[in-house]
C-alpha cells in the first residue's frame, strides 16, 4: 500500500535536517544517495531541471530530471539556510559532507511510523503507483527511475529520454504526494 502522502505530511511537520532531504527524494524518485550528494551546479533553476553526472549514476549515464513545483520549493528553502560555500544541496552537520544514509532512514521511519520501511522502497511506491494508478507506460516510468532497457536492440532505437513526459509525470506524481490534509504543495521546512 502507498503511504507517500501521509509520509509527506509528517514530513511537513519536521524540522530536521534530513526531512527535506527525504521528500526532495520521494518527490523525484531518485535513488537516496544521488539526492543526499546533490550540488547546486547540478540543478538549474530556471529551467526546474537537475542533471545528475553520470559518475553519480548507478548505470554510469547522466540523468536529467525534472522539478515539479513542491520539489523547488524544497530547494528554495535550502538556498536560504545555505552555508556560505556550501556545494551540497543536503549537506550534514559537517561542511562539504552530504547528510548520513542513516538520518534519512531514521526520518522515513519516524515519518512512517514503522520500522520496516526504506528510503529506496520509496522508489518501488512510485513503480507501483505508476502502474496502478497512474497508468503510465513502462518506458516513461522506467526511464523516470533511470533505469536501462536490458534489451540492447530496443535501447539502440529508443534514444529519447521521454523528458516532457517525464515532466508531467512528476507533477502528478507530487499531486499525488502532497495530497494530505487539501494542502497541495505542502513540504518539510527545515
Amino acid at each position: 500500500m502507498d503511504r507517500s502522502p501521509d509520509t509527506m505530511g509528517k514530513l511537513a511537520e519536521s524540522n530536521g535536517k534530513a526531512a527535506p532531504c527525504l521528500a526532495f527524494t520521494l518527490l523525484t524518485a531518485v535513488r537516496p544517495g544521488e539526492a543526499r550528494g546533490m550540488r547546486w551546479t547540478e540543478v538549474d533553476l530556471g529551467d526546474a531541471t537537475w542533471l545528475i553526472p553520470p559518475e553519480r549514476m548507478k548505470a554510469g549515464r547522466a540523468h536529467r530530471v525534472p522539478l515539479s513545483a513542491a520539489a523547488l520549493a524544497i530547494l528554495a528553502d535550502m538556498q536560504v539556510a545555505r552555508r556560505d560555500g556550501a556545494e551540497l544541496v543536503f549537506e550534514g552537520g559537517k561542511k562539504d559532507q552530504p547528510l548520513s544514509d542513516v538520518a534519512v532512514s531514521k526520518t522515513l521511519r519516524a515519518a512512517a511510523g514503522r520500522r520496516d520501511v526504506t528510503v529506496h522502497g520509496c522508489r518501488s511506491s512510485f513503480r507501483d503507483w505508476c502502474d496502478e494508478v497512474a497508468s503510465v507506460p513502462s518506458e516513461v516510468a522506467e526511464a523516470a527511475l533511470a533505469h536501462v532497457n536490458p534489451d540492447k536492440t530496443e535501447r539502440a532505437y529508443a534514444r529519447s529520454d521521454l523528458f516532457e513526459r517525464r515532466r508531467e509525470l512528476m507533477a502528478a506524481w507530487t499531486d499525488h504526494c502532497t495530497k494530505v490534509s487539501g494542502q497541495h504543495g505542502s513540504v518539510p521546512q527545515i
